[in-house]
């Protein structure tokens, strides 16, 4: 029977490797602390309404969230816009439940093993169990979305969905496909990770059961770049970070085919025979072609050419704040920039 305490939903502050970057999270983090715990007692609640034998399989799956950069959005863009209430707890566990969803679904795409640690959902108790789980989680959430008073939250819980799964589907089809523009790996970008990003600052910012407020559009805009900016380092970490950080094997997006914005800088600029060794590594992949791959990827400078990209999206997040009233809130949604842009800075190429 598997078993998990209220204890071990709790949030806690992670551990990040940069003395500097860690007060700059604990700045984030700390503020946010009682609202996250709330979450994390909402979602407890959300899975134990299901069938006992199914709830401890969404229990399993719950102890493997991460920094929980969703409910903080909500949080922040609440406190920005007059202060948050039980609602955005509500909105916040429906987004997460929606984000946890689609990374028991993620580990069966791409046959992971190990999240954080631990064993994938799919690793202990196969796909079948996974499949059916994701979406008992996204049936859960549309069903609490409904719950409110206005329909307008609901509706767009829905599309945001939507969105997302059809970005999954359009990155699983582009697998191995270098002829990928950039335009189109931003525009899934925009789909698969953004749009959970910019639906968490959009609903974080309603009042009074108000979906739109005077700074909707600047939150979501807010949300939509930091959420591509945070996607790019993702990819970015991947190649340049290191498994003490990251918790699991480097590679592993090469190992599913995943063509990031590293690998499209890098055969956008290479010669024929550089372009034929890449697209050869990653259709026969194995972890130790990781160095090989490095090596190409420095010639081109992908790295620093990836940080410009993801800096660039960082300016555009914080843009349209200049609207939003100067608040605790939007001093956090500030913050949020200026952490990520620190732990871009802790990325390294092979030889440095």
């Amino acid at each position: 029977m598997l078993a998990a305490r209220t204890n071990d939903l709790k949030i806690e502050s992670p551990m990040v490797s940069d003395a500097a970057t860690q007060v700059s999270w604990q700045q984030i983090f700390d503020p946010a602390e009682q609202f996250l715990n709330e979450v994390a007692a909402s979602l407890l609640e959300q899975v134990n309404n299901f069938e006992p034998e199914i709830s401890s399989y969404a229990r399993y799956a719950l102890a493997s969230q991460g920094k929980q950069l969703r409910p903080i959005l909500v949080y922040y863009s609440a406190e920005a816009t007059g202060g948050y209430g039980r609602q955005h707890v509500t909105i916040a566990t429906i987004i997460e439940m929606i984000h946890l969803a689609t990374l028991v679904h993620d580990d069966i795409l791409d046959q992971a093993k190990i999240r954080r640690g631990r064993p994938t959902l799919a690793a202990n108790w196969g796909n079948e169990i996974s499949v059916l789980l994701g979406d008992c989680l996204f049936a859960q959430a549309l069903k609490l979305a409904a719950s409110f008073k206005t329909t307008g939250v609901c509706r767009a819980v829905s599309e945001s969905t939507n969105i997302v799964c059809s970005g999954e589907i359009l990155q699983t089809l582009r697998r191995r496909n270098f002829q990928t523009s950039r335009s189109e790996y931003f525009r899934i970008l925009s789909m698969k990770t953004a749009e959970l990003f910019a639906l968490a600052c959009r609903l974080g910012g309603m009042q009074e059961n108000e979906v739109s407020s005077p700074y909707t559009e600047a939150l979501v805009r807010y949300g939509t770049a930091m959420g591509t900016g945070y996607q790019v380092y993702d990819d970015c970490v991947d190649l340049f970070g290191t498994e003490t950080s990251t918790g699991k094997s480097l590679g592993t997006d090469m190992a599913n085919g995943k063509v990031t914005l590293p690998l499209l800088i890098t055969f956008e600029q290479s010669s024929i025979e550089q372009r034929d060794k890449l697209t050869g590594l990653i259709q026969d992949w194995k972890p130790q072609y990781l160095a090989s791959l490095l090596t190409l990827l420095e010639q081109q400078n992908a790295l620093e050419q990836s940080r410009d990209c993801i800096s660039q999206l960082l300016d555009q997040a914080l843009a349209p704040l200049v609207v939003v009233p100067e608040t605790s809130g939007k001093k956090g949604l500030v913050d949020l920039v200026g952490f990520l842009r620190a732990q871009v800075q802790t990325l390294r190429p092979l030889t440095k």
